[in-house]
Formats: C-alpha cells, sequence, structure tokens
C-alpha cells in the first residue's frame, strides 16, 4: 500500500472511531426537558399525547396512562429482542419497588406482541406493569426527543404532567436512583 493511501485510511479509521465516540457520549447524556433540539410545545403536545394513551398490557387488558396522574410517571420504551431494554429493567423493577411509597410509577410500553412480552415476563419478572405499543407511538416518541428511533427511551413525567427529562440508551440503576431520588422529594 502506497504511503499516501495508508495515511488516508488510518485517518478515516481515526476520525470514524473519534465519531463513534462522541455518539455514544451523547447518547449516554441525560436529555433535559428543555433541550433545544426539539421545541418545548412539541414536548408538551408528546407528553399530552403520551398521557392520552389507552394501550393494552400483555393480557390485552386495556390500561390508561391517565390512571397514573399525579404520580412521578418514568415511561419505558422497550422490546423483548432489545438487550439494553433487557439488561436495565430489572434494575427498574427494583426502582419502582424502592420508590412507589414516594408516588412513583414505572411502565414500560413495548414495541412487540403480548405473546413475547408473557414470555418475557415469565423470565424476567418486573414489578411495573408492561404496556403493548405499536409504531404509532414513534411520532410521540420522537416528539418527547427520540428523534433517532432509538431503545430503551426512557422519559420521566412529573406529576403535572409535565416532561422533565428524557434519556436515549440505558439508564444505569446507581445513576437513575440518584435522578428519582431528588425528583421524588
Amino acid at each position: 500500500m502506497k504511503p499516501f493511501a495508508r495515511f488516508a485510511l488510518i485517518a478515516a479509521v481515526m476520525l470514524l472511531a473519534i465519531a463513534a465516540g462522541l455518539f455514544v457520549a451523547y447518547m449516554n447524556q441525560p436529555m433535559r426537558a428543555d433541550n433545544p433540539s426539539t421545541p418545548s410545545n412539541d414536548k408538551t403536545l408528546a407528553t399530552a399525547q403520551l398521557l392520552a394513551l389507552t394501550l393494552p398490557d400483555a393480557r390485552t387488558t386495556n390500561q390508561s396512562l391517565s390512571q397514573w396522574r399525579g404520580k412521578l410517571l418514568v415511561v419505558n420504551f422497550w422490546a423483548t429482542w432489545c438487550l439494553p431494554c433487557r439488561e436495565e429493567m430489572p434494575g427498574f423493577s427494583r426502582l419502582q419497588d424502592k420508590f412507589a411509597a414516594k408516588g412513583v410509577q414505572f411502565v414500560g410500553i413495548a414495541f412487540d406482541n403480548a405473546d413475547k412480552v408473557q414470555q418475557f415476563s415469565a423470565q424476567i419478572p418486573v414489578s411495573y406493569p408492561l404496556l403493548i405499543g405499536t409504531a404509532e407511538l414513534l411520532p410521540i416518541t420522537a416528539g418527547l426527543g427520540n428523534t433517532a428511533g432509538g431503545l430503551p427511551f426512557t422519559v420521566v413525567i412529573d406529576r403535572d404532567g409535565s416532561l422533565l427529562q428524557s434519556r436515549l440508551g440505558v439508564w444505569k440503576e446507581a445513576a437513575f436512583e440518584a435522578t428519582l431520588a431528588a425528583l421524588a422529594k
């Protein structure tokens, strides 16, 4: 290989590695509700649309998200095939148990079918409701800040129905526990 070609290849690999590192660092930062990348009125509308939803659970019983108004609501969008989703859910379950008395309610919305969610629940039980979503929810998640359409995606909604935080990617249990402790006061 010619020296210039080798140099160009090394430079391209380095730039790609830097870009990947910046992307991973960006994806691991919580997004505040006042993130300028999505206008706040879009987030307000998306939050209202989310809270107005009625979705089936894994046993096909319809559940309205409005039943949890007045609580600090943590909505986690996930799928059974998503390994990072599966990784964070046991921690979310422990946090649900720990913060339930302080008015915190976790809800999982799976982009999956009810049978797969039931199978998942049998393998990895969680202490919070799991609902079934469809691709029709993608514009709402985009309005909440998930413009990449990735999973897992988690939002925290205040007791008054306003979006406090959103995060694309795994939310580590210890970090999220500290966040919830501050928000649940």
